[in-house]
C-alpha cells in the first residue's frame, strides 16, 4: 500500500466555510496545485488553516483521486484571480472539525513542526503561503493533537 500523504489546505475563513457549507464531501485547490492534488489519493489527511484567523480548524480524509470540477464553490480573495474557480478537486470526509471562534492559534504548534524550520522563527507565517502544502506525518500528528485537545475542552 503507498503511504499516506498528509497536506496543509491554507485559505481564508470565508472559504473554509464553503467547504463546511457542502458538508466536508469535497476540497478544490487552485488550478496552480494540479500536480500536487493527483499526488492525492484515498486515506491522505487535510489539515485546514485559516488565514487571517492563523488557525488551525479541522482535518479531513480525503476519499477519492483527484478530478476536475469548475463548478463555483471557492473564492480568490485577490481581485486579480476571481475567475480562479479551484478545478482540482478530491472528495473528503471529516475526521475533526471545529467549532467556529474555538480553532486552535497556529503559533505554538507551528514553532514545533519540521516544516516550518526552513523559516526564522519570527516568520513562521510564511510557511503558510500557498494554497498546498505537503507535511511528514510528524508534523499532521502536532496537529492532530492540538485539535482534539480543542475539541475535547468544547464536547
Amino acid at each position: 500500500m503507498a503511504e499516506r500523504g498528509y497536506w496543509i489546505v491554507v485559505g481564508s475563513p470565508e472559504n473554509f466555510e464553503a467547504t463546511r457549507q457542502h458538508g466536508f464531501t469535497v476540497q478544490g485547490f487552485k488550478s496552480r496545485h494540479r500536480k500536487k492534488a493527483e499526488q492525492m489519493k484515498p486515506g491522505d489527511k487535510l489539515v485546514y488553516y485559516l488565514t487571517g484567523e492563523k488557525a488551525f480548524a479541522a482535518i479531513a480524509t480525503v476519499t477519492s483521486t483527484s478530478f476536475e470540477d469548475h463548478t463555483p464553490i471557492w473564492r480568490s480573495k485577490d481581485p486579480k484571480k476571481q475567475a480562479e474557480d479551484y478545478p482540482w478537486r478530491v472528495k473528503i470526509e471529516p475526521e475533526i472539525v471545529l467549532p467556529e471562534g474555538e480553532h486552535v492559534p497556529a503559533e505554538p504548534v507551528a514553532r514545533q513542526m519540521q516544516y516550518t524550520r526552513k523559516w526564522p522563527a519570527e516568520h513562521w507565517t510564511l510557511a503558510f503561503q500557498g494554497n498546498l502544502h505537503r507535511i511528514d506525518e510528524g508534523d499532521f500528528e502536532l496537529i492532530r493533537k492540538a485539535l482534539l485537545e480543542a475539541h475535547a475542552s468544547v464536547a
